[in-house]
């Protein structure tokens, strides 16, 4: 038997310099919450941080940057929440995945946004896959704070209302002053600067 020596070309300085842009630090990324990056954000039990790492993931507030902007065909997002907090009832037009990468998160879904079908508890390292227009909602149930890792496919944001809430958690949102236009943008109440500042403290080291 013959080996075969093959050769590459090594990295170019431009190649070098593309990837240091393609680089994420966890450190970075900790700097850069957004808050108040849906309308259900401000609610109690739905408060907390996201973080867009590649592409726009999903989002109704349009003022924040992903770390990540040349094309995918995929979009990456985090999540850091305290116990008892999660996204509320919702859905999408596109599939969506979840990696729970510190605590336990309790995962539940319905066929109607005013139903519960069932509900899964998923462990550190423990994974799940959601489909198009299937109702769900998440929380952290450990205490201290948690972190989930998501993936999203990729699609087109401020096109449409995305995410869709259930009935309740439009009005929920109301009460604050947050609305979601048309095309799926937030329109801000008078007192968000001060909502955001609020919440970019719940943990203290941002």
């Amino acid at each position: 038997m013959t080996s075969e020596t093959r050769s590459f070309p090594s990295p170019t300085q431009e190649d070098l310099g593309v990837m240091t842009g393609n680089v994420v630090r966890f450190r970075d990324l900790k700097s850069r919450p957004i808050p108040l990056m849906f309308i259900d954000s401000v609610l109690p039990g739905h408060q907390r941080h996201n973080y867009a790492v590649i592409g726009d993931t999903a989002a109704e507030n349009d003022a924040y940057a992903p770390f990540i902007t040349s094309p995918h065909g995929f979009q990456i997002g985090m999540v850091r929440a305290r116990q008892g907090n999660g996204p509320a009832y919702h859905t999408h037009d596109y599939i969506e995945s979840f990696l729970p990468l510190k605590g336990r998160w309790r995962f539940y879904w319905g066929q109607s946004p005013d139903q519960v079908d069932g509900e899964t508890v998923l462990e550190e390292f423990d994974y799940i896959t959601l489909p198009p227009q299937l109702w769900r909602g998440f929380e952290c149930i450990d205490e201290g704070e948690s972190w989930i890792f998501a993936v999203l496919e990729k699609h087109e944001v401020y096109e449409g209302k995305d995410p869709y809430w259930a009935p309740d958690v439009i009005r929920r949102a109301r009460e604050y002053g947050f609305e979601a236009s048309e095309n799926g943008k937030m329109i801000k109440p008078d007192n968000f600067a001060e909502l955001e500042q609020q919440l970019l403290r719940q943990f203290g080291d941002d």
